[in-house]
């Protein structure tokens, strides 16, 4: 179910009168932050496990090394 213009507007009304018109920019702000740090995060993890594998030879290849 996909949220419909109604709602959407509905949404960012609430949004207004809770947090008013001031602090949205720096939510937003820190929302993009956060984002950032957290696919850099995704990265680095993805880069060290990728470094993790090369470093650790397979099954595959000890069996090749040993009937070679």
């Amino acid at each position: 179910m996909t949220a419909g213009p109604w709602q959407i507007l509905i949404c960012i009304i609430i949004i207004l009168v809770l947090f008013g018109g001031k602090k949205i920019p720096e939510l937003a702000r820190s929302l993009g932050k956060a984002k950032g740090e957290f696919k850099k995060g995704l990265a680095e993890g993805n880069k060290a496990s990728q470094e993790e594998d090369d470093e650790v030879p397979s099954k595959e290849t000890k069996q090749i090394e040993k009937e070679a």
